[in-house]
C-alpha cells in the first residue's frame, strides 16, 4: 500500500494487510458533506479507491458541489472475533467511465462468470453512458486491528 501522499497512515493494536482487506468484497460506507452516509461497492487500486456513480444517487452533485468525502470499511464478526475497520478521508473526483475496471470490479462482487450476472451489472461491459467513477485518493487513512477473542472459541 502507498501512503506516501497521505497526511496520517497508521496501523494501531495489530498489525493487518490493508490492501488484502481491501481487495475483499466487502460494502463501503461514503460520507459526502450533505447530511447522509450511502453504502457502496468500491475497487481498491493502486492506493486508490474506485465507485461507481452515476444519476442513480446524489454522489455526482454532492462531489461537484464539495469534493470532501470520508469512507469507511469494516468488519465486525462476532463468531472469529475479526473485527477490522479502515477510515479514508480525501477529496473525489468524478471521472470518465471505463468498461475494464467496471467488469474488475463487478467480477469481485458477482462473481466471474458474466452470464449469470443480474442484467443490471451485465450494462457495464458494454455501454452505459451515465456511469462515472468517483475516484478517492486517501488523503488521510487510518486502519485499526480492533479484533478479539470470540466467546466459546477457547
Amino acid at each position: 500500500m502507498d501512503l506516501t501522499n497521505c497526511q496520517t497512515a497508521s496501523v494501531t493494536e495489530r498489525d493487518f494487510d490493508v490492501d488484502r482487506f481491501l481487495a475483499r468484497a466487502l460494502t463501503a460506507r461514503l460520507a459526502t458533506t450533505r447530511p447522509g452516509v450511502r453504502p457502496v461497492w468500491f475497487l481498491w487500486e493502486d492506493g486508490r479507491f474506485w465507485i461507481l456513480v452515476g444519476p442513480w444517487n446524489r454522489i455526482v452533485l454532492d462531489v461537484t458541489a464539495d469534493p470532501n468525502v470520508a469512507l469507511v470499511v469494516d468488519t465486525c464478526d462476532l463468531t472469529t472475533g475479526e473485527c477490522l475497520q479502515v477510515v479514508v478521508r480525501g477529496r473525489g473526483e468524478l471521472v470518465p467511465f471505463d468498461h475494464d475496471r467496471g467488469a474488475r470490479m463487478m467480477e469481485r462482487y458477482v462473481g466471474p462468470d458474466h452470464s449469470a450476472w443480474d442484467p443490471r451489472f451485465r450494462r457495464y461491459l458494454t455501454d452505459e453512458p451515465e456511469a462515472r467513477w468517483l475516484l478517492v485518493i486517501p488523503t488521510s487513512l487510518v486502519a485499526r486491528d480492533l479484533s478479539f477473542v470470540a466467546s466459546g472459541s477457547n
